[in-house]
């Protein structure tokens, strides 16, 4: 091994030390992803009871979400997400109850008072970015958030989110373009699931990963293990202080996989071989989190199973509840469009 490649992986090795999490970190990383698969379990089947109308999963990514929005400050970032991210949703303080209140569009639903179609997150108080259903123009929004925090020299982080598919979009890369000249404290994170909708990696990017188009911009960037929540925080926490002392924008690709369909409405089976959802099923974040926690002797299996059992409860009560609130008047639809005085 040369003295570089030795120097290299000793400063890897500073960095993972530099940023390890605590007993209290570890066990909210297991509650926030736990929750965030069993919300979207729960909700695909009142959609399949008709009691929702559409759903749009983030099974599989949990691990990449959890583990990015960790390492924000709450509070004082900006995320701007995309519609997968319930993971990051709940990291930021949602709770499972309004979760329920967004899936079924209720009145009461602090998104968007059941205006938006379900997982169109938005939170002023929280400081989660309103988002489009245009794909990535969340990208736009977050690098003008950044510029304005530069311009004010308030020390905060955006960090924004999209699926690989969404990176041929002319708005990711003007957000890129726009972020590197201005050295904007912007985190663009790309959850890569491999695939576009029903589209392979390979017919949607000409390059193996999306964070090679860093070079483009002259910005730092990183591929990390998308399946591995510990992996995902321990990249972007370096990230995320870098560009919150002037260090620049990053672009950090996170490997995953999507478990579950496209939506609620989408048949993967038209697509995607049975063989390759088998073999990556047996890399779900979650059961893989729970295992090394477990064989390493962190936690023993009754506080975990005590976790799993605070969560089941906490969805069912959310979903009894939610179901009983009251839905949009007609007269609500007036609300909200015009400056009232």
């Amino acid at each position: 091994m040369t003295a570089t490649r030795t120097s290299r992986r000793a400063r890897s090795q500073e960095t993972i030390d530099e940023y390890l999490l605590s007993e209290q970190q570890l066990a909210d990383m297991y509650y926030y992803m736990l929750l965030a698969r069993r919300l979207n379990e729960r909700m695909l089947a009142l959609n399949r009871q008709g009691r929702a109308p559409f759903v749009i999963a983030g099974a599989g990514q949990e691990a990449a979400q959890v583990g990015a929005a960790m390492a924000l400050k709450r509070g004082t970032d900006y995320l701007a997400p995309y519609y997968r991210d319930l993971g990051m949703m709940l990291v930021f303080g949602m709770t499972a109850r309004e979760a329920m209140l967004n899936l079924l569009a209720k009145r009461d639903d602090w998104n968007s008072y059941g205006r938006q179609m379900p997982s169109h997150w938005g939170s002023p108080d929280r400081k989660i970015v309103t988002q489009s259903s245009v794909v990535t123009t969340q990208f736009v929004h977050a690098a003008g958030i950044a510029l304005a925090a530069k311009m004010k020299k308030d020390p905060i982080v955006v960090l924004t989110c999209c699926g690989e598919g969404s990176t041929s979009r002319g708005d990711f890369h003007e957000a890129l373009n726009w972020a590197a000249i201005h050295q904007l404290p912007v985190i663009f994170f790309v959850q890569n699931n491999g695939y576009a909708i029903s589209e392979r990696n390979e017919k949607a990017m000409p390059v193996k990963h999306v964070a090679d188009r860093k070079r483009a911009y002259d910005m730092q960037g990183a591929v990390c293990d998308g399946m591995d929540g510990i992996a995902v925080y321990q990249t972007v926490r370096p990230a995320v202080d870098q560009a919150r002392n002037g260090g620049g924008p990053h672009l950090i690709e996170a490997k995953c996989y999507r478990l579950w369909a496209h939506s609620s409405d989408d048949d993967d089976s038209r697509y995607r071989p049975k063989k390759e959802l088998e073999e990556w099923a047996k890399k779900d974040p979650i059961k893989l989190f729970r295992d090394r926690v477990e064989s390493d002797g962190i936690f023993p299996r009754e506080e975990l199973d005590e976790i799993e059992a605070r969560v089941e409860e906490e969805i069912r009560e959310a979903a009894q509840w939610a179901l009983m609130q009251p839905d949009p008047a007609p007269e609500d639809a007036l609300g909200f469009v015009y400056k009232e005085l």
